[in-house]
């Protein structure tokens, strides 16, 4: 899953610090960072905000404060945040931590980017879901 292989870094200690809404994780190869958990909860990666395919994703809004509320382990691959809006079911892949804090600047800049072009900001509210399991517009 999600390119995790012998030579991936793997997680020495991982930080929930509900005060400053970050996840602090180091990995065996040195490498530690803070990420934030509104930009963990934008970009889920689970089928409810990436979508089934592309140009499916479902621009996430109105997270600000989120909080995790628990963080489970999945195997001895991921972990499984439980978000105070209710959100459990992404996958967090160490491969996908590791991008996430390595990227966190770029990824955050291209979702800001995305809702500006949505003539949304950050703090409107996420628009209802449709009525089947998939939001479509």
């Amino acid at each position: 899953m999600a390119g995790l292989s012998a030579a991936s870094p793997l997680p020495t200690d991982i930080t929930v610090h509900q005060q400053s809404r970050r996840l602090e994780i180091a990995f065996d190869d040195g490498a530690r960072f803070s990420i934030p958990f509104e930009l963990l909860r934008v970009l889920s990666p689970s089928a409810e905000v990436k979508g089934h395919g592309p140009g499916q994703e479902v621009l996430q809004t109105g997270k600000r404060d989120v909080l995790i509320e628990a963080l489970s382990p999945v195997g001895h691959y991921a972990v499984q945040p439980r978000f105070s809006d209710g959100h459990d079911s992404g996958l967090y892949t160490w491969d996908y931590l590791y991008e996430l804090g390595l990227r966190q600047d770029a990824l955050w800049a291209e979702h800001l980017a995305r809702l500006a072009a949505a003539g949304l900001d950050r703090d409107a509210p996420m628009a209802p879901k449709g009525g089947g399991h998939c939001a479509s517009h």
